[in-house]
């Protein structure tokens, strides 16, 4: 699913090595100060290597934010796969609350790098984000939903359905996310439910 970020097997040892601290190097500092706070010239010297080195793997800290959460975003991805297997027989609208649920754990526990997935440093964080991976299987899983509970309700897949998934993970994303939970006082479980009165997502 996210062959494009590994690094391809015939990797020279050097570069592998220089792989290895970076990220090492990136996963301290982003743990001790904040994705935010720390810049690409900051892990390109903890790593004890030039900033060249480091922008010829990496152009940005989204980038690299996707390649330490990679095996994390893999195993999601296995666990909605394998929840939408126990559960096909269940009703859309509850397949789709489940994966809201398991999303949003994801989101819990992996709130600092996926933040810096979302914010990739490009001029257009937007665009950035929503073409990254993650973004991308998201939304193509929630309008597949959508379309199934508009089937059952003896109505044709609506093309707004890509819209209300949009709209629904603009909702879910960190910088939203943040502002509802520390500004407004929404705990996690609290935010869902009122995702899921906003969006009519009843299971």
């Amino acid at each position: 699913m996210f062959d494009s970020e590994t690094p391809p097997r015939t990797e020279r040892r050097d570069a592998a090595e220089n792989r290895q601290r970076i990220l090492e190097a990136a996963y301290r500092l982003f743990d001790q100060n904040g994705v935010e706070q720390v810049s690409m010239n900051q892990i390109a010297a903890e790593a004890q290597i030039g900033p060249g080195t480091l922008y010829r793997r990496y152009r940005n800290k989204g980038e690299l934010c996707l390649d330490l959460m990679k095996e994390n975003i893999v195993l999601l991805f296995e666990n909605i796969e394998a929840y939408m297997q126990e559960n096909r027989s269940a009703p859309p609208s509850q397949r789709l609350n489940g994966l809201l649920e398991l999303f949003m754990a994801f989101r819990e526990k992996k709130s600092q790098l996926l933040k810096g997935v979302e914010d990739s440093a490009s001029t257009n964080r937007t665009r950035a984000r929503t073409q990254s991976p993650l973004y991308l299987e998201l939304q193509q899983l929630l309008v597949e939903l959508f379309d199934e509970i508009a089937l059952i309700s003896g109505q044709q897949p609506q093309p707004n359905h890509i819209f209300k998934a949009d709209m629904l993970l603009m909702a879910l994303s960190s910088d939203s996310y943040s502002f509802q939970k520390e500004e407004r006082g929404y705990s996690p479980e609290s935010f869902l439910e009122q995702i899921r009165l906003t969006f009519h997502l009843f299971p």
